[in-house]
């Protein structure tokens, strides 16, 4: 039970739950209709999100250690030694890989799709956070993926304008996310040695800014739920 706690811990499962409602979001959006099929893309994804996110531990353990926040996380914390954590970490992302690789004729561009997700979350966000105060800006982009993932999945196509509205939405909601976490813990990143917003601004101009894109992020919910491709009466979950 110990191990099961961990692992999950590692999979950071309640995102990558979140990931996995976005692609069936996407999917549903496409085939307008629940269908059996859409189980492999969902699970598939799920498991690459949870192999993606025990990897970022493995790579964010220096870092976790130094944070009041994160050091309780498995591999600071001494539940679980890093190579421990990397073995878990591929073998969710090669489970869930492997899954995806058993779909039909869209299978290249969900494979695709899932690849370029992780890549830019382990690989160019991951390490540009260390770098930049403003990593979270092209990081959010890992967010919306997952809606495109599940509309391709269903026989959509990725430059359809029809999901890319959904997309941009998820885009712009991931960042005041993040920012309103630096307003109650920027000192921690500070002392982790991390690149911060809060060196840059002050806490009642971060306020200012992340309370703007708030308000950007609801008129484009707004825009959605009015000319997206969310129907009646569920569009107007983006209103509330």
């Amino acid at each position: 039970m110990k191990w099961v706690r961990i692992i999950l811990d590692l999979a950071k499962v309640r995102i990558s739950v979140l990931v996995m409602v976005s692609v069936a979001t996407g999917y549903l959006l496409f085939k307008e209709a629940w269908s059996w099929s859409m189980l492999l893309p969902m699970v598939g994804v799920f498991l690459a999100a949870c192999g993606s996110s025990a990897l970022n531990h493995v790579q964010d353990a220096p870092y976790d250690g130094r944070m009041r926040r994160t050091r309780t996380r498995p591999i600071p914390s001494g539940r679980i030694d890093r190579w421990w954590a990397l073995f878990v970490a591929l073998a969710l992302l090669a489970a869930g890989f492997n899954l995806l690789a058993l779909g039909d004729t869209h299978t290249p561009q969900v494979l695709l799709l899932t690849l370029l997700s992780v890549i830019w979350y382990n690989g160019v966000y991951t390490y540009l956070k260390r770098l930049s105060a403003f990593a979270v800006v092209p990081g959010a982009l890992v967010g919306a993926i997952p809606p495109v993932i599940g509309w391709t999945a269903a026989g959509g196509v990725v430059t359809d304008h029809s999901i890319l509205p959904l997309a941009f939405f998820l885009f712009l909601w991931q960042i005041p996310h993040f920012w309103l976490l630096l307003l109650m813990y920027g000192k921690d990143y500070e002392e982790a040695g991390l690149p911060s917003v809060t060196q840059l601004f002050s806490t009642i101009q971060l306020g200012r800014i992340t309370f703007t894109w708030i308000l950007a992020t609801a008129a484009a919910g707004l825009l959605l739920a009015m000319t997206g491709p969310v129907p009646f009466p569920w569009n107007l979950a983006f209103l509330a």
